[in-house]
């Protein structure tokens, strides 16, 4: 799936002793004032999680937008991923590291995650921390939709890790079937 080309790309190297960069965006690749959310995310996200990801907090009409061209689901759901293909081998291709280390961006609905924090009872804030770890997750090549519990149960320990008591998958197992 392509990327977005609203976002402009995290260039900051991830260094060798670094696990995880992390860049808040809005829908012109400006950064956004979320205190404590990147730091946050690179500290709880999985031994895995290596290089840099943008997570780009836009509009509902923007996310709808990209929901409907790339998964042909014409609503504005609260987080989308956007993995970057890496190349099969860093010796067959030219790619500076600074590619290689890019791992995608998540895009995350800023009116539905208000919503959605107001429903679940917490602050916006809160949301926005679950809803990052998500798109982290499927950046990182989990799917909650096929692996037979293998995202929900990881998402579920790192959220802990966290701080956070709810995850983005147990609420969605525990409301009826619908747009999720």
């Amino acid at each position: 799936m392509p990327d977005p080309a609203f976002a402009r790309r995290n260039t900051g190297r991830a260094s060798a002793g670094k696990r995880l960069a992390v860049s808040i965006i809005d829908e012109q690749g400006r950064p956004v004032s979320v205190p404590g959310l990147a730091v946050w995310l690179a500290r709880i996200a999985p031994a895995r999680a290596r290089g840099a990801v943008n997570v780009a907090i836009v509009s509902d009409q923007r996310v709808r937008a990209l929901n409907k061209t790339y998964r042909r689901k014409d609503y504005a759901t609260d987080v989308l991923s956007f993995p970057i293909s890496s190349p099969v081998s860093s010796s067959a291709s030219p790619v500076s590291s600074v590619v290689e280390s890019f791992l995608g961006e998540i895009v995350i609905a800023r009116g539905v995650a208000k919503r959605q924090a107001r429903d679940a009872g917490h602050s916006e804030y809160a949301e926005l921390r679950v809803l990052a770890l998500h798109g982290l997750l499927h950046l990182l090549g989990y799917d909650h939709e096929i692996d037979a519990g293998r995202m929900r149960r990881l998402e579920q320990r790192l959220r802990r890790k966290g701080g956070l008591d709810a995850g983005l998958i147990e609420r969605a197992e525990t409301k009826p079937r619908g747009r999720a």
